[in-house]
């Protein structure tokens, strides 16, 4: 591509985009049709004896075997029509069992492209070495955690090695009673005898969490996940010690800065009785967001309890890409802080340069300036005015596929935890071959400079994507940063009517026609989210950009919505 790229026409990228539409569907796997060369690893490769009946099954054989043996809550990806048996992976497409390559715009677990050699070598070489747990030295453990805490900025020090992002917020949540329990000590009310009493069995200690917001699977991170609160029946009622407070949406929430809309749809809020109110600039937006949280805060303490923590994704994923605004999240930690609280960042979903601009979400949420320079992480590199946070959750794509999550946390925390005694193991977490693919995933991204590549892409995404907008109604707002991204679909501008069956349509038939893959999220679930594998590169974003408006303009005016349900990703 030249340097005239980002003002490249959209008949040009459309034409661009339909030649290589063309070599795919022809089964080319040239390097021009993914952009940049394919990794090359030993696909060819025999599998072992132990292998062969599994991959001898057919997909019709291999979805009988999981509707009998595997539970119906472990949804499947365009169940409605027609679930995909991928046999491979490479930079940023995906192979099924019969060659066909789809394009991939929503695994962000992969971030460094499915099956980056260096990393699978890092991996097989570690396994054929050893793999044990963290009860033993091993320098792949250590070495990580320095790495790790290296990203960081202030003191957060301290690294536990867990093997998933539901393990390290529920260990953060652990960590943040222990804090809290700590303060506790000592704290002595006179009785009328004028000796003391403890009131520490009085007190409860309670979390503030973000509607809409997922934390994980576990019995303590399902409390604090308002986006599962909604579906099914297993959590009727938010548990007394979590107050929920309003998602920080820019364009439908309680306060808007969306000029067009003549009315805006919000979430459910604590009261249940808050009206919409629009706002004049994203800073008076999030400071009146804001103020939910310094209002928890206060009820809190005035009925003499505590404030353990404040749980924030630096960027909402299942919300629907719900970016902090500006001021939000230092006056939302000052509140919680002075009321004792700790502030704990969640970026799984976020973490290791994918917003582009700065290395962590968090980063991004504290950029009050418009500053555009891309920040790296690392203890020196705090946005101006930034908030370093007390705890800091990382996990997808820490592993590049691999089960390695972890939480990181200041000695001071760390030592409160500490100081009750009880070990923390975990079998598998901090494995030698797990803390391998950590390692060389954190190579990869800074020499092959993938943070950057999220800026640049990112930014050619939106500009694409606008461009689609001018010419289509139905695209209501463009958000995010780097490459996470949100493409909100409404049926009206004014009244922002979600485009929820549309947004399902376009969605199954990308995969179809165009082979493209695309995830659904949102409050309202018409929201395409944008979270590619870092390599994904200026020609993939022109490919599905294209097809992703000949969904729009040529597919979805013929389509039976009635008859599609919904598109599960």
């Amino acid at each position: 591509m030249s340097e005239e790229t980002p003002s490249t026409s959209l008949s040009m990228v459309t034409f661009l985009a339909t030649a290589l539409l063309a070599r795919m569907q022809l089964g080319s796997r040239s390097a021009a049709s993914n952009g940049k060369a394919r990794f090359v690893n030993s696909h060819s490769k025999s599998p072992p004896p132990s292998l062969v009946e599994s991959f001898s099954l057919c997909t019709e054989q291999v979805e009988s075997l999981r509707a009998q043996h595997m539970s119906k809550s472990c949804s499947v990806s365009y169940k409605n029509t027609g679930a995909l048996h991928i046999s491979h992976g490479n930079r940023a497409r995906l192979t099924d069992v019969d060659g066909v390559e789809y394009l991939d715009t929503r695994n962000n677990v992969a971030h460094c492209g499915h099956g980056h050699p260096a990393i699978v070598r890092a991996i097989t070489y570690q396994m054929e070495q050893l793999n044990t747990n963290t009860r033993y030295l091993h320098p792949h453990a250590s070495l990580l955690a320095k790495k790790l805490s290296d990203l960081l900025p202030g003191s957060l020090d301290v690294v536990f090695f867990v093997n998933s992002g539901s393990e390290a917020n529920d260990l953060a949540l652990r960590l943040a009673r222990a804090y809290n329990m700590q303060q506790k000590i000592g704290e002595k009310s006179p009785n009328p005898d004028g000796t003391s009493q403890n009131n520490e069995h009085k007190r409860k200690d309670h979390i503030i969490t973000i509607d809409h917001a997922y934390h994980g699977h576990t019995l303590a991170t399902l409390d604090v996940s308002p986006y599962k609160h909604r579906q099914g029946k297993e959590i009727n009622e938010l548990p007394q010690y979590v107050q929920r407070v309003p998602c920080p949406d820019l364009y439908r929430g309680l306060h808007s800065v969306n000029r067009t809309a003549k009315q805006t749809s919000s979430s459910e809020t604590p009261n249940g009785d808050m009206k919409p109110q629009h706002c004049k600039s994203e800073t008076e937006a999030g400071e009146k967001y804001a103020s939910y949280v310094e209002l928890e805060c206060k009820k809190i303490t005035s009925q003499g309890h505590s404030v353990s923590a404040f749980l924030m994704e630096g960027g909402m994923s299942v919300a629907g890409v719900i970016l902090p605004p500006k001021s939000y999240t230092r006056r939302s930690v000052d509140a919680v802080r002075k009321a004792g609280g700790l502030y704990i960042a969640d970026e799984v979903q976020t973490g290791f340069g994918r917003l582009g601009k700065c290395m962590w979400a968090f980063q991004y949420s504290n950029d009050d300036d418009g500053d555009d320079e891309i920040v790296v992480g690392g203890p020196d590199n705090i946005c101006s005015g930034g908030i370093v946070p007390d705890i800091v959750t990382v996990g997808k794509p820490f592993g590049n596929g691999m089960p390695l999550a972890a939480v990181v946390t200041t000695p001071h925390i760390a030592s409160a935890f500490e100081s009750l005694g009880v070990e923390y193991f975990n079998t598998f977490s901090g494995s030698p071959v797990c803390c391998a693919a950590g390692l060389s995933m954190l190579d990869v991204l800074f020499s092959e400079k993938l943070q950057e590549n999220a800026t640049d892409v990112g930014n050619y995404l939106i500009e694409l994507f606008s461009e689609v907008q001018s010419r289509n109604e139905c695209i209501g707002d463009i958000r995010g940063s780097g490459l996470f991204l949100g493409v909100e679909l409404v049926r009206d501008r004014h009244t922002l009517e979600p485009a929820t069956e549309e947004t399902s349509f376009v969605c199954s038939v990308l995969k179809d026609k165009y082979k493209v893959l695309t995830s659904i999220d949102g409050a309202n679930e018409n929201v395409i989210v944008v979270k590619p594998p870092m390599v994904f590169s200026r020609e993939d974003a022109e490919l599905f950009v294209a097809c992703f408006e000949k969904a729009l303009v040529v597919d979805l005016p013929l389509a039976e919505l009635e008859d599609l349900g919904r598109t599960p990703t």
